[in-house]
């Protein structure tokens, strides 16, 4: 989901305060926190209906199908109202994925069979924990209602992608990314970008350091 490096890098933003002089100003112009999350939100779309072709074309498990059908279905939608709404603030969006979302598909498109249903789902758990993590971090740090407002629509949606990949990983009997029982991400729980490197059983990831800002903690889905 949407150069920013990881999804995550959202949950990291440190806004700018705004005086009440510059009031109007700020009402035309979106903060830097809206602005990031639009960009980010519309290259996780620009992945996420990428990689759900792809498990239409090449998905083994018929779950992984129709997974990948929904997923094309939804992000498309939420992507319009993205693009919509970027055009009514001026903001211009990427125009493809981001370099490690690429790198993902790029690993999908030389994947098949059981091999491909592992890494697809492997991916898309990484890039829905982060999409969510980023969602959360705009609605309680966003100041354009508007933004705020997508991203309140977009929740739920992630929520029931991940969700539903929960419980293929576990069919599957693939690793999902670990929450503490508040549901912040516990320490080596952390799970890369769509693209990164995917762990073997019993490795654990880190987190990498955010350019401009610190890493702060923000609750993760809880598993169902």
């Amino acid at each position: 989901m949407l150069g920013i490096k990881r999804l995550g890098l959202l949950a990291a933003l440190v806004l700018v305060g705004v005086a009440p002089a510059a009031a109007a100003q700020a009402a035309a112009q979106p903060s830097e926190q809206d602005t990031q999350y639009l960009q980010a939100v519309h290259q996780v779309n620009l992945y996420e209906i990428a990689a759900g072709e792809l498990a239409q074309q090449k998905g083994q498990n018929q779950q992984v199908k129709e997974l990948g059908q929904q997923f094309v279905t939804d992000h498309t939608e939420l992507d319009q109202s993205v693009q919509d709404l970027a055009g009514q603030l001026n903001v211009d969006l990427p125009s493809e994925p981001t370099t490690e979302q690429q790198a993902g598909l790029d690993q999908l498109n030389n994947a098949s069979g059981e091999e491909f249903d592992r890494l697809w789902v492997t991916q898309e758990l990484a890039g829905h924990v982060q999409a969510i993590q980023a969602t959360q971090t705009e609605i309680s740090q966003g100041t354009e209602p508007q933004v705020v407002q997508l991203a309140q629509t977009a929740l739920p949606v992630l929520q029931a992608h991940y969700d539903a990949l929960v419980m293929l990983a576990e069919e599957l009997g693939i690793p999902v990314p670990e929450t503490s029982p508040s549901g912040t991400a516990s320490p080596g729980g952390t799970v890369p970008a769509p693209g990164g490197t995917t762990p073997a059983p019993g490795e654990t990831f880190t987190e990498e350091p955010v350019p401009g800002g610190t890493v702060t903690e923000t609750p993760v889905p809880q598993q169902s």
